[in-house]
């Protein structure tokens, strides 16, 4: 069986890495790839935006599935292209990849389906998104409404740092044709977490929670990323919730799309705020999350692939998926400078180590191989990623792994999975807090 993963990050990566343990065994090709895929998957030249250029090798090699990883390419069509001439694929159509390429358009289906959320406002032009803001107050958050990487979204704690915000994005146009208008949001307080639930059109299969560190330093500091790290299960998605998610967001959004003409197919990503009267949508993304996908695959528990396969052919069960209760923790090293400009082509070593080190997997995220020497190649380049029996030894592996690795200007959160840490240890957790004593003195 071949398989065409279209993308080069983490999240393919960790893609590549769970359906090589497969039953079936596939034959992987990764476009581009990356340093880590090139150890067990076939890289092709093939850029993730570059449509014309993938759907060339597709037609040609006839992959038996293709899955497409980062946005853009969905966003802008692939998935449709592959199956006009015929090829199965796992991702959703343009129209339905809108839940994450227009957040104008996502805020319409919530507001119609009756999904909680944030209110918002749309603007097109400065002088009255400046306007509204200075009506409304602070904390308020601004987006820019297209894809950004990630980065175009800000949480305002003051009406200087909104301001700047519209500037940047209507003005400045730091974020192309992305900023062509913004939504202005009321913040949310509360927790976050990432619910990502595989959809077949009809059916809806949730996967574990986790959740994602986006700013650049320790105690969320500093501008947004496309993510510093992040861990699974997310304690503060309790029991409880996990019907209220499935129903308010899933279920509702999946009607409304329907309602709509459009047949959602792929994951589906809700970013939430839990809040005191319940968890509320943030964001919606069409596809895995990174650096979520690094922590949500290493639980899943046997094959991935099946869970994939029926989500294209229309019969996906609750039954193909099953989970580790061992927690995962992933922590995300980036170039110096991330997110803002950084160098590339910085030799990285100690990977081996890591990977040695107990319960430790590396996933690359921006590296690439040139005459076998490893190198840099983007902002978030590596995603030392561990699994232990408890939350506070796993959060250790990672570390422990982190040390081993070394590239010039390397930098990482020291904090991931504090608040879960710290959640437990409120909540009694006996394990936990046992073990934080033991590795304390």
């Amino acid at each position: 069986m071949k398989i065409l993963i279209v993308g080069g990050g983490g999240r393919e990566h960790a893609l590549a890495w769970k359906l090589a343990q497969g039953r079936r065994q596939p034959t992987l090709f990764c476009a581009p790839g990356n340093g880590g895929t090139a150890a067990i998957a076939t890289n092709l030249p093939i850029e993730a935006e570059d449509l014309d250029g993938l759907t060339a090798w597709a037609t040609t090699h006839h992959p038996d599935l293709t899955i497409i990883g980062p946005e853009a390419p969905l966003c802008a069509g692939l998935t449709d292209r592959l199956q006009a001439a015929g090829l199965r694929v796992f991702g959703p159509t343009r129209d339905a990849a809108q839940m994450e390429g227009s957040k104008v358009f996502a805020k319409e289906v919530m507001r119609a389906a009756g999904v909680p959320t944030a209110e918002a406002h749309v603007f097109d032009n400065a002088n009255a998104a400046l306007a509204d803001v200075r009506q409304r107050g602070a904390p308020i958050v601004i987006k820019a409404e297209g894809l950004a990487a990630g980065k175009g979204v800000f949480v305002c704690a003051t009406l200087a740092e909104a301001e700047a915000a519209i500037r940047e994005i209507l003005l400045a146009r730091a974020f192309g044709d992305a900023g062509r208008r913004v939504v202005i949001e009321d913040f949310l307080d509360g927790e976050e977490a990432s619910i990502l639930a595989l959809i077949d059109g009809e059916h809806i299969v949730m996967l574990a929670s986790a959740q994602d560190h986006k700013r650049v330093f320790d105690n969320d500091a500093g501008p947004n990323t496309g993510g510093m790290g992040a861990y699974s299960p997310a304690p503060v998605v309790t029991p409880a919730l996990w019907p209220v998610i499935r129903e308010q967001v899933f279920a509702r959004t999946l009607a409304e799309l329907k309602r709509r003409g459009i047949t959602y197919k792929g994951v589906l990503y809700a970013g939430l705020m839990i809040t005191s009267a319940g968890p509320k949508v943030l964001e919606f993304n069409c596809r895995f999350g990174d650096p979520e996908t690094q922590v949500v695959l290493p639980r899943l528990r046997g094959d991935l692939l099946p869970a994939l396969d029926a989500c294209v052919d229309g019969c996906l069960d609750e039954s193909l998926v099953a989970w580790s209760d061992e927690p995962c923790v992933c922590v995300v090293m980036a170039s110096g400078g991330y997110p803002g400009p950084y160098a590339k082509g910085m030799p990285i070593t100690g990977i081996a180590d890591a990977a040695r080190q107990d319960g430790v997997v590396v996933f690359h995220s921006g590296t690439r191989l040139e005459h076998e020497h490893l190198l840099t190649s983007g902002g978030r380049v590596l995603g030392v990623t561990a699994r232990g029996a408890t939350l506070p030894d796993t959060v250790q592996r990672a570390y422990r792994g982190t040390e081993k690795i070394h590239f010039e200007g390397a930098h990482f959160r020291t904090d991931i999975a504090a608040r879960a840490l710290k959640r437990k240890v409120l909540q009694g957790d006996k394990r936990v807090q046992a073990d934080l004593a033991a590795k304390h003195g």
